[in-house]
């Protein structure tokens, strides 16, 4: 797989700003906000929706949802120590981590009443990880969710998304200061689902947070992942992976922004297709302000197309305000099967299929390890094999 300097689809993939005033995507949209009126409908030609069929979104873009009180079930298990309440909309942790940045996340924000709030205190490392099961039941629902990590701490959260319905989400991640954070949020959902969700992660002091996206499931899933730094010496990790099947819609938009000196991330996100009309998207943007001298970042995504009729579209941001950084730099690549490796594997007396899987498999390897959860990765394996036995 070659890599390409313009990614399939894109029309700004690899575009470099050095410039405050530059119209990237992290610039062309609506400023964030908290109240749903600040963001006008979206129709489909701005630059942040262009990409997603609004109207597989069930009006959650245009304010027509109507959410139900058990729209989804939540429940979490968490081990000794660790404080899981409800909240009223009010609290203050509640958008701590980053503000709305579409109409959608909006709404969510504005519609819930309650909220989940789990806090690890500091200095606690955890040995199992905590839980959290959200389940659609066949409704429309919005939520929110906060996880807060005190100064020392150290947890991995696994959040499982499953069944089916609508689903408009803020999930929020404080991690203070010298604390580790490790999320696996799956994408589970059953075909007809909707899932569109803003995640922000606000990184303490010399504290690490890494995000492992996983998406399968679901009609429609829109996610949008944010990281912003609370001081220097954090190091931030955002890796995915998606398999999109026939008719489906999976959309990871990223943003990195560093607004701090001497902070470091790394992005990498992998995708295969198969099916008539499946459809990823993916935007990786990242911003290092004036103030962020030291920055050392990169961002990768790649993806494996396996049948005609899939379609990727993938771009790239890097927008740079400064000229002391540690290192920036960016790649995108699509394609389909790489010959020499299955004519290797084909000449040593693998069968076609068995040598196909074997390079899908070994294709994500890298990131399903980054789970660090062996149930977990050994379910998402099984998942992945479970996707090849369609298509191949």
């Amino acid at each position: 797989m070659a890599e390409a300097s313009i990614p399939v689809g894109s029309t700004t993939a690899g575009s470099i700003a050095v410039a405050a005033e530059s119209t990237v995507a992290t610039r062309m949209s609506a400023p964030p906000s908290f109240d749903v009126a600040d963001f006008p409908v979206p129709h489909g030609r701005e630059e942040e929706w262009r990409f997603t069929p609004l109207e597989r979104l069930r009006g959650l873009h245009d304010g027509t949802a109507i959410a139900v009180r058990d729209g989804v079930r939540v429940e979490v298990e968490a081990p000794e120590g660790v404080t899981v309440e409800t909240v009223g909309a009010g609290d203050a942790r509640l958008g701590k981590a980053g503000t709305p940045v579409d109409r959608v996340a909006a709404q969510a924000y504005s519609a819930v009443e309650k909220a989940s709030v789990i806090t690890v205190p500091k200095e606690t490392v955890l040995t199992e990880p905590i839980r959290i099961s959200v389940q659609g039941t066949g409704e429309t629902a919005y939520g929110h969710q906060v996880i807060e990590l005190g100064a020392f701490a150290e947890a991995v959260v696994v959040i499982d998304h499953t069944g089916t319905g609508v689903l408009a989400a803020n999930v929020d991640y404080l991690i203070g200061d010298g604390a580790k954070l490790t999320v696996v949020s799956i994408q589970d959902w059953d075909e007809k689902a909707v899932h569109v969700g803003q995640h922000n992660a606000l990184v303490g002091r010399d504290a690490s947070f890494k995000s492992v996206i996983v998406t399968f499931g679901g009609d429609l899933v829109r996610l949008h992942p944010r990281v912003t730094y609370a001081a220097t010496g954090g190091e931030a990790q955002l890796f995915g992976l998606y398999f999109t099947d026939q008719g489906q819609h999976h959309e990871h938009r990223l943003l990195v922004d560093h607004n701090k000196p001497h902070n470091t991330s790394n992005v990498a996100y992998k995708g295969a297709l198969q099916g008539e009309a499946a459809h990823a998207v993916w935007i990786g943007d990242v911003l290092i302000r004036a103030a962020a001298e030291g920055t050392d970042t990169y961002e990768l995504n790649r993806n494996l197309v396996l049948t005609d009729g899939a379609r990727v579209d993938s771009v790239p941001n890097l927008e740079i305000e400064t000229g002391e950084i540690a290192g920036a730099g960016h790649a995108s690549a699509t394609g389909r099967f790489d010959d020499e490796q299955l004519f290797y594997l084909m000449a040593r007396g693998i069968p076609a299929a068995e040598a196909r899987r074997l390079v899908v498999r070994g294709f994500f390897a890298e990131l399903v390890q980054q789970i660090g959860v062996p149930d977990v990765q050994e379910r998402l394996i099984d998942k992945i094999e479970a996707e090849l036995e369609a298509s191949l």
